[in-house]
């Protein structure tokens, strides 16, 4: 791995092989449609193009909890379908959360020549203690998963067409 995906304490790297063409990945991270079937169950709204927005909508279970109607936010910064998309983001389950800002999440799909994709997320949490704790966390009945919950979710309803928790 080159010098951009070197882990630190402030960056993390999450990676998954999944059988899908890219296309399908992409369709799956970027659709409401597929991309409130897994992970937490949240549709997210993409606008694919530079300073495009991005919004992901409370699932019900979250509105009945109290938490507001838009929980995480931000913008596109770059967009190469298939292959490569580049956000912001940020949480806004709370003020705390709010007031931790903007991280920067990289999606990157890369076909390989067995029929398969790897997918890696580089999550860049520079001064948001508390995102950085969320998305390395492990699932708990709680609500709690991380990025490692919602990847983990994406490949099998890719792949099987249902998710982990059914």
């Amino acid at each position: 791995m080159g010098p951009s995906k070197a882990a630190s304490l402030t960056t993390q790297i999450h990676e998954i092989y999944i059988r899908a063409t890219p296309e399908l990945i992409w369709d799956a991270l970027t659709t409401p449609e597929w991309n409130a079937k897994y992970g937490y169950r949240v549709p997210q709204d993409y606008e694919l193009k530079p300073g495009g927005r991005y919004r992901a909508r409370a699932n019900e279970g979250m509105r009945a909890m109290g938490l507001p109607e838009i929980v995480i936010d931000g913008e596109v910064l770059e967009s190469h379908p298939p292959r490569k998309l580049v956000q912001t983001f940020r949480f806004l389950f709370s003020p705390q959360t709010q007031a931790e800002g903007f991280t920067r999440v990289t999606w990157e799909i890369e076909p390989t020549l067995k029929g398969f994709c790897r997918l890696t997320v580089t999550h860049e949490v520079d001064g948001a203690p508390g995102m950085a704790a969320a998305i390395s966390s492990r699932y708990n009945e709680q609500g709690g998963g991380g990025w490692t919950w919602i990847l983990s979710d994406l490949k099998s309803l890719l792949e099987t067409g249902k998710s982990i928790a059914g």
